[in-house]
């Protein structure tokens, strides 16, 4: 009896292309085990340091010469939600300075996923790197250390506060007394000036602030909004971003042109402020920034290089400070993502999806005028460069079955070295586990080319129907890759695609308009958003390239997705419930006239009546009277990017439309969960229901 139920079980396998649950080879938690490294930042002696997130306990890691083995500086133990981040190296090397604790949301509260009943602070540490001690400094964020490392400076509430770190009783006391919010603290190259951006709503000020007799001035005080300071290697010059205020600048709506924007350089002596650029009308007018230190990078070649999108791509320029040449530093139909200077000011190495647009290289460009050259060649993917003063190359990196990992390549070596093997463990999956993903364009129903990435499930046979799964990733400004991404959320994101394909899914993760990597036009895209969510276009697209696959049981499909990705999940089961059968939705956008407000509270809908109402007619909570397929919904109730009311109105709505539902709530979660748990808890509730609900008829 047992041997018939099992060929009968095979032969409905081969008949519907359904693989049970304990079909994968692997394990949720085994592809999720691997670290996520992040913050790398160089230090004055050739050491590099940086965080890694391993199953949601953050820690610091060393690396330094002449061996560059790896070493943990922190000893934290738990997954408890309490980010780690914003190093800094003094200037002799000696110390390492950190942020341990998340960000307050608009009512000051600071996060506490693992609801610890004693509260938890954001304050700054200070590691000894010889002896390993470790000390609090005071609490804040966003330190900044003079050269002679007698002070450190941070933001408190909004204000600048400072100390002497090497004191022995340490005591932080405000430096600065002034309106508005304080942001961006950049210490002159001799210590004697602190410049400092002061955000004051509608406009903001550059500020210096000059320690010797402690007075303080703002550069050329305007109506616009100044940023980005950055000091000339002599320090007698400060140069910084000026961005004319624009009422209707609102969020999730096409850009494509602005008042335009230019760059400001101040002779710190005199006060005198002079306009050395200003981008053109028309494209690029609009700022659009890069994944930096800071906007403006001042070369030890004179020049400024900063992002600029004239040709309609996100490129690098460098500006003749003297002179106001420009150049274009990066040309071509690609784009410019993280950018550094090297150590010796003499170069900047970038990644950019050059000559391979759904990955990242890094690329360096020696200045004053060189060409840029590729440094990592190959199939993998490579972020976050920094080039030290002997030439040695850090960087993050990863792959299709490889997640992210620290990599050195050394001067004059013909091959890179990972840095810290031990981040990825033993038990990850073995590379034969996992499915490399393809390139596919399709188009979306109004006919765009469309970019995704299709994994299909190992040991496909002919005329086997598989159920399918459709990913979109949040933002919208992001950019899905061929491998593991460069940021956290979307790494774990593409973990659970691999798991997913490993189950027998075919998925598609789905690279939509309003996102980046393939320039302006398609980022700014007509109609997008809460302008009209011309990217359900692409929703339909994508569902109707893998209904026309010959391996998908077209029936089967679902979405799935987090913030934008829920916002768009949730127009695909609104509008066409008769195409897709199941969707999660995560911290989904159901509203765009709430989720507008939550970033720009002064905006009113009832003031354009016709254009709140496009907004709402955008929004998949217009549609919920056609809304048919189930869904799971899954939200942190401390979200300051989504605000939580738009899945308690969902909800709601689904109730009185009888859509079946089912919820998945983490208190004091933030939006992107900052707990390894909260993360296997979702993915696993999203496989077990995408399971039940994808089952054949």
């Amino acid at each position: 009896m047992f041997i018939m139920h099992r060929i009968l079980l095979a032969l409905f396998i081969l008949a519907t292309g359904w693989l049970p649950a304990r079909s994968q080879s692997f394990t949720l938690e085994q592809i999720m085990s691997a670290a996520m490294p992040g913050s790398l930042t160089l230090g004055p002696q050739g050491q590099a340091a940086w965080v890694e997130n391993s199953r949601g306990v953050r820690n610091i890691w060393l690396a330094a010469p002449p061996a560059y083995e790896a070493r943990q500086l922190t000893a934290y133990t738990e997954d408890d939600g309490q980010a780690l981040g914003q190093l800094l190296f003094a200037a002799d090397g000696s110390r390492l300075y950190y942020v341990r604790g998340g960000a307050p949301n608009r009512r000051g509260e600071l996060p506490n996923p693992a609801l610890n009943t004693k509260g938890v602070t954001r304050a700054i540490w200070q590691v000894d790197l010889e002896s390993g001690k470790i000390r609090k400094i005071a609490t804040g964020s966003s330190p900044a250390l003079a050269p002679d490392g007698r002070l450190l400076v941070f933001i408190r509430a909004g204000q600048v506060y400072g100390c002497d770190p090497l004191a022995d009783k340490i005591k932080a006391q405000q430096l600065i007394h002034t309106r508005g919010q304080v942001r961006a603290l950049r210490f002159s190259p001799d210590g004697g000036r602190l410049a400092f951006v002061s955000a004051r709503g509608d406009h903001g000020f550059i500020g210096v602030y000059t320690l010797a007799d402690s007075t303080l001035v703002y550069l050329a005080p305007s109506v616009d909004h100044d940023s980005n300071p950055v000091w000339s290697p002599d320090g007698q010059r400060l140069a910084f971003i000026r961005i004319p205020n624009e009422e209707e600048r609102l969020p999730f709506m096409p850009r494509r042109s602005a008042l335009p924007w230019s760059i400001q350089v101040a002779d710190v002596a005199s006060g005198k402020v002079r306009q050395l650029w200003q981008a053109a009308p028309g494209r690029g007018s609009a700022f659009r920034g890069i994944s930096a230190a800071n906007q403006l990078l001042w070369s030890a070649t004179g020049q400024l290089i900063f992002p600029y999108e004239g040709d309609g791509w996100t490129h690098l320029y460098a500006l003749e400070v003297q002179s106001g040449a420009v150049k274009l530093l990066t040309p071509g139909a690609f784009e410019v993502q993280f950018v550094a200077l090297a150590q010796d000011g003499r170069s900047v190495v970038f990644s950019s999806n050059q000559d391979d647009i759904d990955r990242q290289h890094i690329w360096q460009v020696r200045l004053p005028a060189g060409k840029p050259q590729l440094l990592t060649p190959g199939k993998g993917i490579e972020w976050s460069p920094r080039l030290d003063k002997q030439g040695n190359l850090f960087y993050l990196a990863s792959g299709a079955i490889v997640p992210a990992h620290v990599m050195r390549w050394p001067a004059g070596s013909a091959r890179p070295e990972k840095v810290h093997a031990g981040s990825i463990p033993p038990e990850f999956p073995d590379a034969k586990e996992l499915v490399e993903p393809q390139q596919v364009i399709f188009s979306a129903a109004d006919g765009m080319a469309i970019h995704g990435q299709l994994f299909l499930p190992k040991n496909l046979k002919k005329g086997e129907k598989r159920p399918a799964l459709i990913f979109f990733h949040g933002g919208s400004r992001r950019q899905m890759l061929l491998g593991f991404h460069h940021r956290g959320y979307y790494h774990n994101a593409y973990a659970f695609n691999q798991y997913m394909a490993a189950k027998g899914y075919v998925v598609l993760s789905v690279n939509y308009r309003s996102g980046i990597g393939y320039g302006m036009e398609f980022r700014e895209a007509l109609n997008y958003g809460a302008r009209g969510a011309s990217e359900f276009n692409d929703v339909l697209g994508a569902g109707l390239y893998l209904r026309s696959r010959p391996e998908v049981d077209g029936e089967r499909i679902a979405l799935w997705g987090g913030s934008y990705g829920g916002f768009l999940t949730a127009m695909g089961l609104a509008k066409a419930s008769d195409l897709f059968a199941a969707g999660v939705d995560l911290h989904g956008v159901h509203d765009w006239n709430i989720v507008i407000r939550n970033f720009v509270p002064t905006y009113d809908a009832g003031k354009n009546a016709a254009a709140a109402k496009l907004a709402f007619d955008s929004s998949p909570l217009a549609y919920v009277h056609t809304w048919r397929s189930p869904v799971l919904l899954i939200h942190g109730d401390d979200d300051r990017n989504v605000p939580f009311s738009e899945t308690v109105h969902l909800a709601e709505s689904l109730r009185k439309q009888g859509v079946y539902f089912e919820q998945l709530i983490f208190p004091d979660e933030v939006h992107g969960f900052l707990m390894h748990r909260s993360w296997l808890a979702a993915y696993r509730a999203a496989a077990d229901f995408l399971d039940r609900q994808l089952q054949p008829k």
